[in-house]
């Protein structure tokens, strides 16, 4: 409004003019300030700027928050980061995309329009960082800057300034995850990237702008998906930066050595694969897999997706962990066109985290890694399920020679008693409760072996992993030597797991608000009024956190007191009906559609008769990685006539 910029290049003219015309001095910043606030232009500005919070026009209409939360109407305080100037810092900032063609027609989008968005997930050395979502186009206007720093505590590096020649042997590249989230909240990986920062040590003043190209994943893994600009810049600024030959030479070094690490290892898996065909023909049947592709089509060593993960203070317990990795959603890989083969895609964690979805293998490598972190011998599993359906599943020992499975898709966990063949006929064999039918091969970080009994049924099989007649293991060095964490540049770091963003009161009000509304215009169409009761619709509260504790530590807790509540609630003479749904997104019309599928539910929400009482009840269980477990209990009450 009062055009700062240009009245303040004005005063700057005037100032050169005065000030440098007797002797040419050079001005310092100071100068230039105290010219500024000598013509009161700062106190002006200072005036003009009112502080004031965003309130979206939504917000101000949407229904206040819950008592259970103070809101501050105080103004947001802009945080500052903390710059330690005895720390080493890479300033990235992305720059905007260009060349998105896929979004090469979309329209613009019209204000307070709901849009396709990109977002961008970056992981460097144990940080963990997210840009604002922007809409989707041909040339994404994303403008973020992200300041990671070189050195951690926890990497016990933390005390010392480093100069640019120990900066060029971290080798952690910054591992960028762009993700698409679509109208109705679902999300697609559209690419995966490791940038090479360390360029910037070379670079003349300490700062380089680089154009990424972006490549698809799966199956589009040579096709561009699109163009980032990002600008990298160290502070505090480098006294002395290397030369471009020294950084060249360091990376072909690395290349050559991880591609010599890569092919050894090849070779021995072959030899390894050669020895293990010997023993029997029929093992070339047998899901033995030593290499799976990942998002952007690079093979790997089943091995390196394992590594124990702790999960710090954000899960406490093996089996709340389980139920973590089960909520998060289930999704096979995309395949173009029909054929019915499987696209093999395991995905690297950051990928799978962020894209909040994932197939078996995902589920199955997380659940491993943190069931490692908490001290287990935790392996995955490769076999098929009914009908000869390739599945992995994840298996822990116990100290005392206990074998459990435990699915990852569903949380369950089941006891494995094998079956012995060679009893008699009349000696009971137990009954196995586990979906799996045969199996392959089991891995973690550290192990690979292979199945070589007689049959790779799961009920026959025996877990002596010792007994290399029943398993053929692979050399535990040669596993290091490609999978251990820092050897080869290809095996991404881990990402730690984040914290939930998700307010859990405040997400069950919003789902329970919405889904009164959809019941209440359901039954308007069919003609019948809704009254809502909301003392029973509380009651139904302690149901929904039995059930969630019971699918969390297998334990089934409190439902005398829920049915003793309900029963006092109910008037003699009325019938109550109650369904509980579960569900692990946020989008109430979805689960609303859902539950109407069901003739129990449907039955519920279209109740027709005497007195009828309607009762809804959510409640959202938030997890790590903004994962979360949504229980929906739809109830009705109403006098019995005969």
């Amino acid at each position: 409004q009062m055009d700062v910029h240009g009245r303040i290049r004005e005063v700057l003219a005037e100032t050169i003019r005065e000030e440098l015309a007797p002797e040419h001095q050079q001005l310092s910043t100071e100068d230039m300030i105290k010219a500024l606030r000598r013509r009161g232009i700062i106190d002006d500005v200072m005036k003009e700027l009112k502080f004031v919070t965003d309130v979206d026009e939504k917000e101000r209409t949407s229904a206040p928050k819950p008592a259970t939360h103070f809101v501050d109407r105080e103004p947001p305080v802009l945080k500052k980061t903390n710059i330690d100037p005895t720390r080493r810092y890479l300033y990235l900032q992305v720059l905007g995309g260009k060349a998105f063609l896929e979004h090469l027609q979309e329209p613009e989008p019209l204000r307070g329009q709901i849009c396709s968005t990109f977002t961008l997930c970056l992981h460097f050395r144990n940080q963990r960082f997210r840009s604002q979502p922007v809409p989707c186009a041909c040339e994404p206007d994303f403008h973020d800057g992200f300041l990671l720093e070189v050195h951690k505590d926890s990497l016990g590096d933390g005390s010392k300034m480093v100069d640019a020649t120990t900066m060029l042997s971290i080798c952690d590249p910054v591992h960028m995850v762009l993700i698409r989230t679509d109208t109705f909240g679902e999300t697609t990986l559209v690419a995966s990237y490791f940038l090479e920062w360390r360029s910037v040590l070379a670079a003349e003043n300490g700062v380089t702008n680089v154009a990424v190209e972006l490549l698809g994943v799966g199956t589009e893994s040579k096709v561009s998906v699109g163009v980032l600009n990002i600008r990298l810049e160290m502070y505090p600024p480098l006294n002395k930066t290397l030369s471009p030959e020294i950084t060249n030479t360091q990376f072909a070094l690395e290349r050559q050595k991880t591609a010599e690490k890569e092919r050894l290892f090849l070779v021995y898996a072959k030899q390894w694969w050669r020895e293990y065909l010997q023993i029997r023909p029929t093992h070339n049947t047998r899901l033995v897999k030593i290499f799976a592709q990942d998002e952007n089509g690079v093979n790997r060593p089943v091995c390196s997706y394992i590594r124990p993960l702790r999960a710090g203070r954000l899960l406490d317990t093996p089996r709340q962990a389980a139920r973590f990795v089960n909520v998060l959603g289930y999704e096979r890989a995309p395949v173009i066109g029909g054929g019915g083969g499987k696209q093999e895609q395991w995905c690297t964690l950051l990928a799978f985290l962020c894209r909040n979805k994932g197939d078996c293998e995902d589920h199955a490598n997380l659940l491993c890694s943190l069931l490692l972190g908490f001290g287990l011998e935790a392996f995955v599993c490769v076999g098929t399920k009914a009908k000869g359906v390739p599945h992995t599943w994840v298996m822990t020992c116990g100290s005392d020679g206990t074998i459990t499975f435990w699915e990852s898709l569903t949380g369950h966990r089941y006891i494995h008693r094998p079956i012995n063949p060679d009893d008699p006929p009349l000696v009971e064999q137990p009954k196995p409760l586990y979906p799996y039918r045969t199996i392959g091969c089991l891995f973690n970080h550290q192990k690979f072996l292979g199945n070589c009994q007689p049959s790779d049924a799961v009920e026959v099989c025996v877990f002596d992993l010792h007994d290399e007649s029943k398993w053929k293991p692979m050399s535990g060095e040669a596993i290091k030597s490609v999978c251990s964490p820092g050897t080869t540049s290809s095996v991404p770091p881990f990402p730690p797991l984040c914290a939930s963003a998700i307010d859990a009161a405040v997400a069950s009000n919003e789902i329970e608000v919405q889904l009164r509304i959809l019941v209440s215009e359901h039954r308007k169409d069919l003609g019948l009024s809704t009254v809502w009761d909301d003392h029973l619709s509380y009651l139904l509260s302690p149901a929904l956190a039995a059930y969630e504790l019971e699918r969390t530590t297998g334990i089934s807790a409190g439902n005398e007191e829920f049915q003793d509540a309900v029963r006092r609630a109910v008037p003699e003479g009325h019938t109550f009906k109650g369904f509980p749904i579960h569900f692990v997104y946020r989008n109430a019309r979805r689960a609303f559609a859902t539950c109407l599928r069901s003739p129990f539910c449907e039955e519920i929400i279209c109740c027709r008769g005497d007195q009828v009482r309607l009762a809804v009840r959510v409640r959202v269980f938030t997890y790590p990685e903004s994962a979360c477990a949504v229980w929906i209990m739809f109830a009705c009450k109403y006098r019995s006539v005969l």
